[in-house]
């Protein structure tokens, strides 16, 4: 909204400040930032007042969470959405479509979380809306977003598949880029789901993953960086490092209150909407396999639940003690901060790797 500053220039030359995508992200990251400080309070004791009991905890997951998790208030992720498109409609380019793309793929997965969230504290329990239901839902969203991307992406690379590190290698799925587009969206959303178990352990890679992918995005969109590095050039999409600032400023907000013991959970609210977020950027700026490197972290979570499943059914024994992985290191032993402080680390040599693919070919 403000880069139509821009037009009153001439008058006013600071309002040039606003051409550059730079300083638009850092001013989304600070009004972020500062709207989860100036509203979290408040959204919390909301969320108290309406929730007797707090999230509902699972009888089947570790012992300790029956203790110390109990009555915490859960759809914490209000908080973040509503810091993240705030931000991103301020300082955002409106006639943007990578930046409305995302940003509805990341408002509607976060309306069915919400209506998981409501279902499980209305009825006291952690069973909410069926996931067949979510599923259905969430791979319609994909797939409409995916659709969107193809027409959004620039002839040369629609229905192509970039493959990282090898020197223009576009793998043409033609049509099927759609549903790969969803499954990407709806894997990416899943398995940020999983991983949101313990104080702090999801928002953290959620915002270095957002992160990396806002740098990418910034320099696949600039002419010049893209030859440099040697990349495609997907004209338009470097907006989205807006986006990305906005999730990481709204995202330590809510870290503010969310860090071990955790005064709110970001519930289904947050996880599947930022979950969803990063698979719809990875699918704007074509950088679809490089998701799966820098967020390792949930590749990782969701692959010890298919895995733990898998066995099991086959063999009658588990492989971990407790899926997903992060509840494995529990019943080791490890403390909470402990586990969540080596996710984040792992996270961020990830995230090097991820950044890495630009410049090795």
């Amino acid at each position: 909204m403000l880069f139509w500053l821009t037009e009153f220039a001439e008058t006013v030359t600071a309002f040039n400040l606003f051409r550059y995508i730079t300083f638009r992200a850092g001013g989304a990251f600070f009004t972020a930032l500062l709207f989860g400080f100036l509203f979290g309070p408040r959204l919390i004791l909301m969320l108290r007042s309406r929730q007797s009991n707090g999230q509902p905890i699972r009888d089947d997951g570790p012992e300790s969470h029956l203790l110390t998790k109990a009555g915490t208030p859960t759809m914490g992720g209000l908080l973040i959405l509503s810091a993240l498109c705030f931000a991103t409609l301020l300082w955002a380019r409106l006639d943007n479509g990578y930046v409305w793309l995302v940003l509805l793929v990341t408002v509607a997965f976060g309306l069915i979380g919400f209506a998981d969230d409501l279902a499980k504290v209305s009825r006291n329990s952690h069973k909410g809306v069926p996931g067949k239901v979510r599923l259905g839902l969430g791979f319609i969203i994909g797939g409409l977003a995916s659709v969107a991307a193809w027409y959004l992406h620039p002839d040369s690379l629609t229905g192509q598949l970039a493959v990282p590190v090898f020197k223009d290698v576009l793998l043409n799925m033609g049509l099927f880029f759609i549903p790969f587009g969803a499954f990407v969206i709806v894997g990416s959303a899943n398995a940020v789901n999983l991983t949101d178990g313990l104080d702090g352990l999801a928002i953290m890679p959620v915002m270095v993953a957002a992160g990396t992918l806002g740098a990418i995005a910034y320099a696949v969109g600039r002419v010049d960086f893209t030859a440099y590095l040697d990349v495609h050039y997907v004209p338009g999409v470097g907006e989205l490092l807006i986006f990305s600032a906005a999730l990481a400023g709204g995202g330590l907000g809510f870290l503010w209150y969310n860090a071990p013991p955790a005064a709110v959970f970001m519930g289904d609210t947050g996880s599947l909407a930022l979950g969803g977020a990063l698979g719809a950027m990875a699918v704007a700026i074509k950088h679809e396999i490089v998701l799966a490197i820098v967020g390792g972290i949930f590749v990782i979570e969701t692959l010890s639940v298919i895995i733990q499943v898998a066995y099991f059914k086959m063999t009658g024994k588990r492989v971990f003690l407790m899926a997903p992985i992060h509840h494995h290191f529990e019943k080791k032993g490890w403390a909470e901060p402990q586990i969540v402080i080596r996710f984040w680390i792992i996270s961020l040599v990830l995230a090097l790797i991820g950044l890495a693919t630009l410049k090795i070919r």
